[in-house]
């Protein structure tokens, strides 16, 4: 039995889940002696970004306004500073998320949904892929345990994309309004990028609460 449980909710073109997810593994990497079990659950940004997706600036300032670039290189400093080689520069969509998320659902039966996880932000942020298109995902798929057949199968599946929907829905009714979100043995949340530091005093303080004075 795993000593914590950690349940990250992100979506793929959100940068601070990138940022987010890559402190909580650096926190993780320094206490190795835990043994800590991540699973992920999807989240949509926007769900009415079509399948093909939309251009990305546009949205942004549609959707916040100006100072998209300045807010860009404040995302690049702090993912540059988890480790991660973020350049905007190469994202010019927002991508659909949907059959990523329901390919990352697939993987945590196959133990790969972390490495998954991580593929499609580094395909999305550091390649500039559509990680929405079929051969991306398929591409993708086929290094962390998927056929390609299995892939087109799985990312168009009725009922697994409805299994991802109802996800989304719950976590709406539970106030996850925004990513990325973080709830560590299924009751201690926190919301937001937060510093390593901050990971690694919850990870401390929940050990702490199990093991006694």
């Amino acid at each position: 039995m795993a000593d914590l449980l950690v349940d990250v909710t992100l979506d793929f073109v959100c940068p601070w889940c990138l940022v987010g997810e890559a402190r909580l593994r650096a926190a993780l990497a320094r206490r190795p002696e835990l043994d800590v079990v991540v699973r992920y659950a999807p989240f949509l940004l926007d769900p009415s970004v079509p399948s093909a997706g939309v251009e990305l600036r546009p949205w942004l300032a549609r959707r916040y306004g100006l100072g998209v670039e300045a807010t860009f290189r404040r995302v690049e400093a702090a993912a540059a500073e988890a480790g991660v080689p973020l350049d905007f520069s190469r994202v010019e969509r927002l991508s659909n998320t949907r059959r990523a998320h329901v390919l990352v659902a697939a993987a945590e039966a196959r133990g790969t949904a972390g490495d998954l996880v991580r593929a499609l932000f580094d395909a999305y942020f550091l390649d500039g892929s559509d990680i929405g298109a079929l051969d991306v995902l398929t591409r993708i798929g086929a290094s962390h345990g998927f056929s390609r057949d299995e892939v087109l199968a799985v990312v168009d599946d009725d009922v697994a994309s409805d299994a991802v929907r109802d996800r989304v829905a719950s976590a709406g009714r539970l106030g996850v309004t925004g990513v990325p979100f973080f709830v560590f043995q299924g009751r201690y949340a926190i919301s937001g990028a937060q510093p390593t530091d901050t990971f690694v005093q919850v990870l401390d303080g929940l050990v702490r609460r199990r093991t006694g004075p």
